[in-house]
């Protein structure tokens, strides 16, 4: 959405963190496969910039801990072309763990980041 403005909104879901093993590999991976960029606070956490660039606020972080895991809530990412993010996200060395299939309205698939967080990505039939 060009030319927009990001807010917060009043009870809407506004940042999400990943818990990561390695902070490096898991910016490697997510820089690769999604052409993500962040902003380093020290050793432990780097926050996620939003695609519109880093005069927004952001929309997540990446945080180091050592018990990385699955499960909680499935974050769900958007794909244009849902075959070049498979490929983009084998190359980046994640994991596809499910699918892709068909759902009502479009296509997905689950993968593992190299930490083990699972997420999803969905393109429109």
């Amino acid at each position: 959405m060009t030319g927009m403005t990001e807010t917060h909104r009043h009870h809407a879901i506004d940042y999400l963190e990943f818990t990561v093993s390695d902070l490096d590999e898991a910016k490697r991976f997510y820089t690769a496969a999604f052409h993500w960029n962040f902003n380093d606070y020290g050793a432990g956490y780097a926050g996620i910039q939003s695609a519109q660039g880093p005069s927004v606020p952001e929309i997540g972080g990446l945080r180091v801990d050592a018990d990385a895991r699955t499960g909680g809530p499935l974050v769900l990412l958007f794909s244009e072309d849902l075959e070049q993010s498979i490929a983009a996200l084998n190359d980046a060395g994640g994991q596809v763990i499910d699918g892709p299939y068909e759902f009502p309205g479009g296509r997905r698939f689950h993968f593992l980041d190299p930490s083990g967080n699972e997420l999803g990505v969905w393109s429109e039939a």
